[in-house]
């Protein structure tokens, strides 16, 4: 299989399966967790729960001063992630020409300055892990195959897009091969977070509420 060859499978067939497993693997995910229901209540049950768990997710989800330097790479890593995904104009076209939705994508200097700062922030979040050690402890192989999966695009992109490393069309399509899969592993590995991450922390703040527990 040459370069032109391998560019067509991973803008054909791969991406196309690499969706339906995307999609297949994340709904049947989502449906396992709604599927579980709630246990039965033991104790007289003090609140509904629902602005308990809504509480939660926005607490969980603004900044803590006390790790503040790897949460600021974690914001500007998932930041830069979005910009890149639904700004960057080749993109933009994949998503009319696929959905038929358009949007206006940002200029290339302002896609590259978000991609380097991901790039940077990703690798002081994997030196970290490495570096303190309750993180390096609590750390296993899923995490970093995590990283690695969410790292590798944001690179052979960059690469790819600046024609870095191997010549055009090569680089392109293992960009392309990177992206499916990061998007196969996303429903099978802790990259499930992404639909996931909502759903359990609602559970959890509406569940203590529902108990009479600040979270």
């Amino acid at each position: 299989m040459n370069e032109i060859e391998l560019l067509t499978w991973a803008r054909g067939p791969g991406l196309f399966w690499a969706t339906v497993i995307m999609f297949f693997g994340l709904t049947l995910r989502l449906f396992e967790i709604l599927s579980l229901g709630r246990p039965k209540e033991l104790a007289e049950v003090r609140d509904s729960g629902v602005r308990d768990g809504w509480m939660l997710i926005l607490k969980r989800s603004l900044p803590e001063l006390k790790h503040w330097k790897y949460i600021t790479a974690s914001y500007i890593f998932h930041i830069g992630l979005l910009v890149i995904i639904f700004f960057f104009i080749p993109h933009t076209q994949l998503f009319r020409d696929i959905f038929g939705v358009f949007w206006g994508g940002w200029p290339n200097f302002v896609i590259d300055f978000f991609a380097v700062l991901s790039i940077a922030a990703m690798i002081y979040m994997l030196a970290a892990r490495f570096y303190d050690p309750a993180r390096r402890i609590l750390s296993n192989l899923s995490d970093y195959f995590a990283w690695l999966v969410t790292f590798l695009p944001i690179v052979t992109g960059y690469m790819a897009f600046h024609r870095l490393g191997m010549d055009y069309t090569t680089m392109l399509a293992v960009h392309i091969l990177s992206v499916e899969l990061l998007m196969i592993s996303l429903p099978i590995s802790k990259l499930s977070h992404v639909v996931t991450f909502a759903l359990a922390r609602y559970y959890t703040g509406s569940n203590n509420g529902r108990r009479g527990i600040t979270s």
